[in-house]
């Protein structure tokens, strides 16, 4: 998945618009999905939706496993908002909030109406900027992430770290699915003790051969004159499209609108 996610960085449909036009779209749409009310939340994970999958023709099935993996764990923590727990003998004081509820001995357990609606507040928010994140990382390779951060006047230090540290995801999420194959064929994992003995060994080698590949790569980089930067190719073959340009504008003074109505309707 990591190796295909990089590939579609630079062979999606979208490769030879503006990396400064992608970026900057992704960032007026991330500013205003924190701030939008909920419906425009999920108008917007919808319209990126149509531009990764439509416009940059990235497989719908990849998109929607790198959508799950977040958002699954997000659902695992709403509970802790939609379930409220007060003393049964001050139900008074809070029956206002309660949607449902049943007695537990002195406590009552119950459906939160404000929870609910946090609950819809922090999903839909987390979809939205998961999504704005996505169109980044699907649409605008690396590279030229770094490049525009550098024109920007970003430290060279800290791009480089970003770039050593993007490589090195790459390198121990390849490496961690390797050993976790090959315990898996000697089946390492058939029950709760060998679970554990598997782990530790995979995280021992794990270790072990991210040290060897930092090794490696600071002895390639130092036989190459390595002094002080590293450089990046990248390509100057972008071209505008006023099709896509009227669109994002057009669409996001839409949802801009929206959003001033919405807290307007509020006010008054």
């Amino acid at each position: 998945m990591h190796h295909q996610i990089d590939s579609l960085a630079y062979t999606n449909r979208l490769r030879y618009l503006p990396p400064e036009h992608k970026l900057g779209f992704a960032i007026a749409l991330f500013l205003l999905g924190y701030l939008a009310p909920t419906f425009v939340k999920l108008l917007i994970a919808v319209w990126l939706w149509v531009w990764v999958v439509v416009y940059a023709r990235i497989p719908a099935q990849i998109y929607g496993k790198l959508l799950v993996l977040p958002i699954s764990f997000l659902l695992l923590s709403l509970p802790a908002l939609l379930i409220g727990i007060g003393a049964l003998n001050h139900l008074p004081n809070f029956a206002a909030d309660v949607l449902y509820g049943v007695p537990v001995g002195s406590l009552y357990v119950y459906l939160s109406s404000q929870g609910c609606v946090q609950a819809g507040m922090v999903l839909g928010r987390a979809i939205t900027l998961t999504s704005c994140m996505y169109f980044i990382l699907l649409t605008v390779p690396f590279v030229e992430i770094l490049r525009i951060l550098r024109q920007v006047g970003c430290p060279e230090l800290l791009s480089e770290l970003l770039l050593l540290m993007y490589r090195f995801i790459f390198v121990i999420a390849e490496t961690a699915t390797e050993l976790l194959a090959a315990q898996q064929t000697r089946f390492g994992y058939g029950n709760w003790r060998s679970q554990m003995r598997s782990l530790s060994l995979l995280v021992g080698h794990l270790l072990r051969r991210t040290l060897a590949n930092y090794r490696e790569l600071s002895l390639g980089l130092a036989s190459r004159g390595y002094g002080s930067e590293l450089r990046v190719w990248h390509t100057a073959r972008h071209r505008p499209s006023w099709r896509y340009a009227i669109e994002a504008i057009g669409g996001y003074l839409f949802l801009l609108i929206l959003t001033g109505l919405h807290y307007w309707t509020a006010l008054c």
